[in-house]
């Protein structure tokens, strides 16, 4: 890979992970339900299942998607039916009680295997295997998978700490349940990209 290209690399999976999406959406919400340190399996989930996704991917899985337009379409249905259940869910969270979030934050492998029915991370995944590794060899997937893991954990931390700050914002159970409720219609919003191919 070219120093020019890794560069172009380096932008793509910055943009592509800071910006707002299903994770970042989701990782906001628990960050302001159930602070840092809990939603941390969860950020690391997002990112080791990403750069799995990403690896495989990378390695042939996007031909298919490719070849077989069926394939495509099923996986977009799952994607959008997983992604209006979670929107559900978010919307109907239960409010704190005694300064604590009922319920429990998204597990570790909860949020690896979230990115397999993620539309944003499939976007970001076929567009980075094509235009970044197109050659598909297993160093090019692997640089390509390394610089998107250095990149994106500290991306999604961020989103997680902006929910967080926001919880002395959010103690009162109508703000919350308002918060909630945005944060949902959002997630359903960022289904438009999807909806659009």
């Amino acid at each position: 890979m070219t120093l020019d290209l890794l560069w172009a690399l380096v932008a793509f999976a910055f943009v592509s992970s800071i910006t707002p999406g299903p994770n970042n959406l989701m990782l906001m919400t628990s960050g302001a339900n159930f602070g840092f340190s809990r939603t941390l399996p969860h950020m690391f989930g997002v990112g080791v299942g990403f750069i799995v996704m990403l690896m495989l991917v990378g390695l042939g899985l996007a031909q298919i998607f490719e070849t077989y337009e069926q394939a495509n379409t099923i996986l977009k249905v799952l994607c959008v039916l997983y992604m209006l259940f979670l929107a559900w869910k978010i919307a109907n969270a239960a409010p704190p009680g005694n300064g604590q979030a009922e319920g429990t934050p998204i597990t570790f492998m909860q949020a690896a295997l979230f990115q397999w029915v993620n539309p944003k991370a499939w976007m970001m995944g076929i567009t980075a295997a094509t235009v970044y590794a197109p050659g598909r060899t297993l160093e090019s997937v692997t640089l390509m998978a390394l610089v998107f893991g250095l990149i994106n954990i500290p991306c999604v931390s961020l989103w997680t700490v902006m929910g967080q700050k926001m919880r002395s914002l959010l103690s009162e159970r109508r703000h919350l349940r308002m918060f909630n409720i945005t944060m949902a219609v959002l997630l359903i919003a960022s289904l438009y990209p999807v909806l659009q191919l």
